[in-house]
């Protein structure tokens, strides 16, 4: 395996602009065999989700225990998490992990705790204009489950709903062979403050809060990353429920000078690598001695990890050494790609976080690697991907709270902004808007 590395910047920035593929939804060899066992025939992506949530709207539990059968191997007598299993579950966790979890969960607590925003009144004698600030009634979390679980997901997510005040916070997972959510998961849930666990994966999960069954209640937001079914279906379901995004895969870019130190450079790459042979991960260097030193660590570093495969698979297909002229032009490439996560590895990283414009998160120095944000830093790890981080922001306390407008005029007020009112409804060809302004205003004249 041989990390790309351009020595033109503008030829790396082409490669890493072109290479998001995220709107790729072709399925692999493997998840086209598996629709064909499990449908009968081709389908695209599309089509599996737009059936499964077709199915799970008209027939509920009895689709939702079909599609747990075929997809998972696991017939479901309850779909809802026991006591019980939440007994055993605590009981298999070891307290070091149990404290492991806490610990990152009340971090991700005290930080999301600073975000409040309130209820604000202001009477004035013209009248009073203010916000009501409310928490969601319900939201759904997906927690993926597939290779491996990831309860700190689950916490990142939550958490946050937790202190924003929302009233039940639900969890679906898909379950392991044995027909239980990993245990891990549940320790994870139950720290959370979450109300209920479903033992559902994939597109059938997202079905099932969107639209509610007999055992699933409706929600009004969901929020969770998962495969490209679970995406497309949360893609689907908006309007009928809120989500919090489309996530794609995880990316970071890593910026560094000659003051970075090679072997923690590279093991932050390779840390991201091996997520997901769609990963992303990138390095801006203005070192070409760095560059040819983390050459080399990629390589001896790989020997040393239990998902070298899936790492050197994700450099191979998606990962760039750049060696940049200077760290503006570092900064123009990174604030085009808009990463999900932006670390500075340079010397005083603080004087230059004025030039960041588009990230999830902004790492700065080596004291405060990403893998810490992914588990205990504080910040959500729900990061936007793929050139949302334009747009858009990490999963954090606002998501689960909505505001409602208060209006409520002095009589003499209207007068004032009446008539403005009247044009600007007529400009618009809407005569009854300005009707029930101006019957007021001829009302209030003939007192």
């Amino acid at each position: 395996m041989a990390v790309r590395v351009f020595r033109d910047h503008e030829a790396g920035r082409a490669f890493i602009l072109s290479n998001r593929n995220m709107g790729q939804t072709e399925l692999s060899p493997r998840m086209r065999d598996g629709v064909r066992s499990v449908f009968g025939e081709d389908l695209t992506a599309e089509q599996v989700v737009d059936r499964i949530l077709a199915d799970v709207r008209a027939s509920g539990d009895a689709a939702l225990r079909h599609y747990t059968s075929a997809i998972d191997q696991v017939d479901l007598e309850d779909i809802r998490v026991s006591a019980g299993e939440f007994d055993e579950a605590r009981a298999e966790v070891p307290p070091e992990m149990r404290e492991a979890l806490q610990f990152s969960a009340d971090r991700i607590r005290a930080f999301h705790e600073r975000q409040h925003i309130g209820s604000w009144i202001d009477p004035r004698p013209e009248g009073t204009l203010g916000q009501i600030v409310r928490p969601l009634d319900r939201i759904g979390v997906y927690a993926p489950g597939g290779t491996a679980p990831y309860p700190s997901s689950l916490l990142m997510t939550a958490v946050p709903a937790s202190v924003a005040g929302v009233g039940e916070i639900i969890v679906c997972a898909p379950p392991e062979r044995d027909g239980r959510v990993a245990a891990v998961t549940l320790v994870a849930a139950e720290i959370a403050g979450v109300t209920a666990v479903y033992k559902l994966g994939g597109a059938q999960a997202i079905g099932a809060m969107a639209y509610g069954t007999t055992s699933v209640p409706k929600v009004d937001k969901i929020l969770g990353p998962g495969n490209i079914f679970v995406v497309l279906a949360k893609r689907r379901v908006y309007g009928e429920v809120d989500i919090d995004s489309l996530p794609g895969p995880t990316e970071t870019v890593l910026i560094a000078d000659d003051s970075a130190d090679p072997e923690l450079t590279t093991a932050d790459l390779l840390a991201q690598a091996e997520h997901d042979p769609m990963a992303s991960a990138i390095l801006l260097t203005t070192s070409d001695e760095l560059a040819r030193a983390v050459e080399a660590q990629i390589e001896e570093q790989l020997e040393h990890l239990s998902r070298a495969e899936i790492a050197s698979e994700s450099l191979d297909r998606n990962g760039a050494i750049v060696v940049v002229p200077d760290l503006s032009a570092a900064f123009d490439i990174a604030n085009d790609y808009a990463p999900e996560h932006l670390c500075l590895l340079i010397d005083d990283p603080w004087s230059q976080i004025g030039k960041v414009r588009h990230a999830g998160g902004i790492f700065l120095g080596e004291d405060s690697p990403e893998v810490i944000g992914d588990y205990t830093a504080g910040p959500s790890h729900v990061m936007p991907t793929g050139r949302t981080a334009r747009f858009s922001s990490p999963v954090n306390m606002l998501d689960f709270v909505k505001v409602i407008s208060v209006i409520g005029l002095a009589p003499d007020t209207l007068d004032v902004v009446g008539p403005p009112a009247i044009r600007v409804a007529e400009a618009e060809g809407l005569t009854a808007h300005a009707a029930a302004v101006r019957r007021r205003l001829e009302r209030r004249g003939r007192r």
